[in-house]
């Protein structure tokens, strides 16, 4: 078993951007293989009028200042932009930090961010996630040097799109985010290198075994594919002390309680706890765990999942 990858995902909600500047230096001197924003014109958790920064150009700031750690956006919005353009971002990422680049995509979910910029939110979830498919086969094409043309009534208009320079890395690693059964999970089988997913381990089971079907069915092999675990991890010798820190990065971050009560992707606990949760997920191949973390961002976890949880769960 290879050892654990790693990222962090700082909320770009109610932190400044010397805050955000600070954690990304931060989390790359701690040795973290990856480096995350959201692709969000409003805050999603709390109060959507708090301060909130733009994806792209946060990574592009942020490949600047870093060294190693690979940088994508958890997920892009493929509504919010030509995915034309979105390859184009991604291959001057890369450029600009030295082929640390990830194209993250997903059908994107947060309505009122659509309405209130007049960005076209489609007839329903399912439309969204055609848009991607067609989207990802483009960009795909695009980003290993090859052209891309629209089918006829296609949801866009491509017409012999190329474009250069083509990426500083041979294959610029496409991370698509969501795992629907009928849709999403198809689109990871035929053209994703990395997806990312959460959720229980018997739910995320069951996703596994459903994306199995699809690349045989498409011909792939899902070994192919990087499964990244999506958290959000407070860590501390105590559980009570973990959830003490947690709510108060909520009460931070406008968020009621009664918000995430039920989100199971927030976890708090000492670094065996936390271990000991990762390692079923491990099993099933998730051989990445991405940890988001509220603002203001909370150094000791930081500091602990990588020098802490990850030697555990690679010790087995």
């Amino acid at each position: 078993m290879p050892d654990l990858k790693t990222g962090i995902l700082p909320w770009s909600q109610a932190a400044t951007w010397p805050e955000m500047l600070d954690a990304a230096k931060r989390i790359d001197r701690l040795g973290y293989d990856h480096l995350w924003t959201w692709d969000h014109l409003y805050a999603i958790f709390g109060d959507p009028y708090q301060p909130i920064l733009e994806g792209w150009t946060t990574l592009a700031a942020w490949a600047l200042a870093t060294e190693r750690s690979r940088l994508g956006l958890l997920v892009g919005a493929n509504p919010f932009r030509n995915p034309g353009l979105t390859a184009k971002t991604a291959t001057t990422l890369d450029h600009i930090s030295g082929g640390r680049a990830i194209l993250g995509i997903g059908g994107a979910w947060f309505e009122l961010e659509h309405e209130a910029h007049g960005i076209d939110f489609g007839s329903g979830f399912g439309q969204r996630l055609d848009w991607m498919d067609e989207a990802v086969g483009a960009m795909r094409a695009v980003l290993d040097g090859e052209a891309a043309t629209s089918e006829a009534g296609a949801h866009y208009s491509f017409r012999d799109l190329r474009q250069q320079p083509i990426p500083v890395q041979p294959r610029l690693p496409i991370m698509i985010g969501g795992s629907g059964e009928k849709k999403t999970l198809r689109t990871v089988a035929k053209y994703a290198d990395m997806w990312n997913a959460m959720g229980p381990v018997d739910v995320m089971a069951r996703k596994v075994e459903v994306l199995r079907e699809h690349c045989d069915a498409v011909g792939r092999d899902i070994s192919e594919i990087e499964f990244t675990l999506g958290v959000k991890l407070t860590i501390r010798d105590s559980k009570a002390e973990a959830e003490r820190v947690r709510w108060a990065a909520l009460e931070h971050n406008r968020t009621p309680r009664a918000e995430v009560a039920d989100d199971d992707t927030f976890w708090e606990g000492s670094p065996e706890e936390i271990a000991d949760r990762l390692r079923p997920y491990v099993d099933l191949g998730f051989s990445t765990v991405i940890s988001e973390h509220p603002a203001p961002y909370d150094v000791e976890s930081l500091e602990r999942f990588i020098g802490e949880v990850k030697p555990l769960v690679d010790r087995g």
